[in-house]
């Protein structure tokens, strides 16, 4: 079963390395807040090179494929969200302003010709 979340990042939490019998890992935590007319906030996680596969930064709009896993540790569950894939929303074009057909709207017209045509406007 896939599940995803969407939504924008929020905030980065502190990178988190260390040592196991396994060799060095690396792990980062994600704020994502969903949409929608009653948002939350999910905290994900991302492990290993993922993490600089994805290039996730704060006030990305993405998609997030998860599992979930929860383990019992010392009579206590705790429950991991981790990504497997992030997919960024794509950036949406800059408007382009509308073609006046070389006459700009903010600028004041051009000043009328005169009767006499002497360029002067009175």
């Amino acid at each position: 079963m896939a599940l995803e979340l969407e939504g924008t990042i929020v905030q980065l939490l502190a990178l988190q390395t260390g040592e196991s019998s396994r060799g060095p890992w690396k792990k980062q935590d994600y704020i994502l807040e969903t949409e929608g007319q009653y948002p939350k906030n999910v905290c994900f996680n991302v492990w290993g090179e993922k993490i600089d596969t994805f290039g996730i930064a704060q006030g990305d709009k993405v998609k997030v494929s998860i599992e979930i896993e929860s383990r019992e540790y010392n009579s206590r569950w705790y429950t991991d969200i981790r990504a497997w894939r992030v997919e960024k929303a794509a950036a949406q074009p800059a408007a382009t302003p509308p073609d006046f057909g070389g006459f700009d709207p903010g600028m004041p017209p051009p000043p009328e010709e005169d009767e006499d045509g002497d360029g002067l406007p009175f």
